[in-house]
């Protein structure tokens, strides 16, 4: 399948890799193959591609795969991995940065750091990249996305490029309203004057607090579960019983209920069985149904 794929492909000065592990690309460590990987070379390359594209076949971008559950299926079409072309971090004038979508959101506060940037220490508290940030709206610590954004460059499905405002990307709670064929290659995002001394200390707390209730060192997709309007998901899965709860290896954190975890040997059908099991319990004993914070994707078994 992948080698008639392609052969229907446009020819790219990025990488091109066919049936790859998409199991070795995700913080989960599950999932079947992707029929076929690009790497971009850059932001030019990325269009190029994608206006040649044939349009019958299916584009998902993904960063570095630490909000997201690939099925057992793997995934149809190509997979679209930002990597090096996407990586530039510049420091601009009136406290401003502007950023490759593959930048993990850990270096963007690293960078406003020494930058004596203030504004962007939650990013160290989100795992991911800037462009999943941008297509979540991703936020922590009292603060989104949404918050520090001034302007995201994306590409659409016919490889056209498009500049888009913070009220052009529609943001709402954990959600991008841009269209979401759109797949994002920078943003320039908005701090202010800090002292380094107390930057310092906001992004060791953020540190101190996330090492301290979540299960960084397991492998997670992060935030399950989408926080209910004035609740707490986690708080609802704990109430409904399911803390420690297992389907096969994967299981309710001990550490935080609104993480699930491979314990080693997990099948995404395994995590995925596990996430709506959660979400039934919640539903039978609060009558609130959970939202999935994680993504989603590709064929079932």
């Amino acid at each position: 399948m992948a080698d008639d794929l392609l052969s229907r492909l446009p020819n790219v000065r990025g990488r091109l890799r066919e049936n790859t592990a998409m199991a070795d690309l995700t913080w989960f460590r599950v999932g079947g193959p992707a029929d076929v990987v690009f790497s971009p070379a850059d932001e030019e390359d990325l269009m190029a591609f994608l206006a040649a594209l044939p349009e019958d076949i299916p584009v998902l971008p993904v960063g570095v795969g630490s909000n997201l559950l690939v099925r057992d299926g793997g995934i149809e079409g190509v997979v679209i991995r930002l990597g090096r072309g996407f990586n530039q971090i510049e420091v601009e004038d009136s406290y401003r940065i502007r950023v490759g979508a593959a930048v993990p959101d850990v270096m963007v506060a690293k960078a406003a750091l020494k930058a004596e940037i203030a504004g962007l220490t939650f990013l160290r508290g989100i795992p991911g990249t800037i462009g999943g940030a941008l297509r979540m709206n991703a936020g922590a610590y009292e603060c989104e996305t949404k918050d520090v954004l001034v302007e995201a460059h994306a590409v659409d499905r016919k490889g056209n490029k498009h500049v888009l405002s913070v009220r052009d990307m529609d943001f709402s709670y954990r959600h991008c309203g841009a269209p979401e064929d759109y797949i994002f290659t920078s943003a320039l995002l908005q701090g202010e004057k800090g002292d380094p001394v107390e930057i310092e200390k906001a992004m060791q707390a953020v540190t101190d607090a996330r090492e301290g209730a979540q299960p960084v060192r397991s492998r997670t997709g992060g935030s399950t579960f989408k926080n209910p309007p004035g609740q707490k998901a986690w708080q609802l899965v704990d109430q409904a019983g399911m803390r420690g709860f297992k389907v096969g290896n994967a299981q309710v954190s001990e550490m935080h209920c609104n993480f699930l975890i491979n314990q080693g040997g997990a099948s995404a059908a395994d995590i995925e069985e596990l996430g709506e099991t959660v979400r039934s319990r919640v539903k039978e004993t609060s009558g609130v149904e959970l939202s999935w914070e994680i993504k989603r994707v590709g064929r079932k078994n």
